[in-house]
């Protein structure tokens, strides 16, 4: 494994903070379910709102937290704001993640399924 240079060790720290700020704006199941619908398409505030469940203040200070770590962009017309996904590779990693646990299910169920009974 090739060490980092002493030099870059402060830029690198940097960027490592920087991807613990997006993985920390996605550790809410409220913002992760609308970031999955943001792999879809723009949605106004309005739609996240009936999707979270939430009060327009909660799903407003959940965007906010989202697009501060720059994982969401914004865009204001007319009276309504409409959200899109500024981080394209998060569809990837839900996907990733998604797979992950689907496997990690199917083998438990296989485990369960071969575990003797009585």
């Amino acid at each position: 494994m090739q060490m980092i240079a002493p030099e870059h060790v402060a830029a690198h720290r940097k960027l490592i903070e920087a991807q613990a700020d997006i993985f920390k704006a996605l550790g809410h199941p409220s913002r992760l379910l609308m970031v999955e619908e943001l792999t879809r398409g723009e949605r106004c505030v309005c739609e996240l709102q009936a999707l979270v469940g939430s009060d327009v203040s909660t799903v407003s200070k959940h965007l906010g937290i989202l697009k501060g770590a720059g994982v969401v962009r914004d865009e204001k017309r007319g009276a309504n704001v409409y959200y899109s996904l500024a981080l394209g590779c998060v569809r990837s990693f839900l996907d990733c993640t998604g797979h992950h646990i689907d496997n990690a299910a199917h083998d438990l169920a296989r485990l369960v399924a071969l575990r003797p009974k009585g």
